[in-house]
């Protein structure tokens, strides 16, 4: 049996913010394996780590493939290994993953990420976009990962009903979307109907591109951003050179354990 643990992250509210799985492994799964359980799991991710170097080897899983770089589901693994005093309160998290180490550190109730930058470079917006969002963008951009694509206003983010069969067709990970804020310094909402996840509550690695978009938009390195899905979530952002401080809180909502066929 393994130990598994649902952790809603990027909030200090159950219910509220992204909920990630968390499996702790004694050594390396399948990937076969792996897809299984995170299907089963059906959530947005499922992270599997096990001890791994001077500190833990992480995947992340979503019910359909496997993904390079997730946020919300990193936060929840460095909540679990605290919560569990797999690590003490002043000891950092190691994560050796496929976007390389990344790192985290617990600060009171809140954790912050170093994660790194994943700027965009402006493109030409697919009409398959514009159809599917029924927006009129002021900027479109791409990274290696998603498009970036900033609207009018916060009020028209969140009333969008994207047509999540024609974003399906668009050759991405996943859109995100974005807008100034009146109380915060960006919101956006995130879509990766590609990756079985038409929208993602809250969405750590896409604030990789985000928040060097708006710190050089706004011309300042600290950044309170709030993304805008059902569910809600609120990360406190620091751009130190290439890298992302990203800070969130977490909160476990299931703790349970798999019973794995051999």
């Amino acid at each position: 049996m393994l130990p598994i643990y649902v952790v809603d992250a990027f909030t200090d509210k159950t219910f509220k913010g992204n909920p990630a799985a968390v499996c702790l492994t004694p050594g390396p799964l399948d990937d076969d394996q792996m897809q299984s359980i995170a299907a089963e799991m059906n959530l947005s991710e499922t992270a599997f780590l096990f001890p791994y170097q001077d500190g833990y080897s992480l995947r992340w899983f979503t019910p359909n493939t496997e993904v390079d770089l997730c946020g919300h589901a990193t936060l929840a693994s460095a909540h679990i290994l605290w919560e569990k005093e797999m690590l003490t309160v002043d000891q950092q998290a190691n994560f050796y993953t496929k976007s390389g180490l990344l790192t985290a550190i617990k600060s009171g109730s809140w954790i912050q990420l170093n994660f790194p930058m994943e700027p965009e470079i402006a493109c030409s917006c697919p009409s398959e976009l514009i159809e599917a969002l029924q927006i009129t963008p002021i900027y479109v951009g791409r990274n290696r990962l998603d498009y970036l694509i900033e609207i009018e206003s916060e009020d028209v983010l969140k009333n969008l009903k994207p047509n999540f069969s024609l974003l399906e067709k668009v050759q991405t990970r996943g859109i995100i979307v974005t807008s100034k804020s009146v109380e915060f310094d960006f919101i956006s909402r995130c879509f990766f109907p590609a990756l079985g996840v038409n929208e993602d509550p809250v969405t750590g690695s896409a604030h990789c591109c985000l928040a060097p978009y708006w710190s050089n938009k706004l011309k300042k390195n600290e950044l309170y951003a709030y993304q805008a899905s059902a569910r809600g979530g609120i990360l406190k952002i620091t751009i130190k050179n290439d890298r992302i401080m990203m800070a969130g809180q977490a909160v476990t909502v299931i703790k349970s354990e798999l019973l794995i066929s051999k």
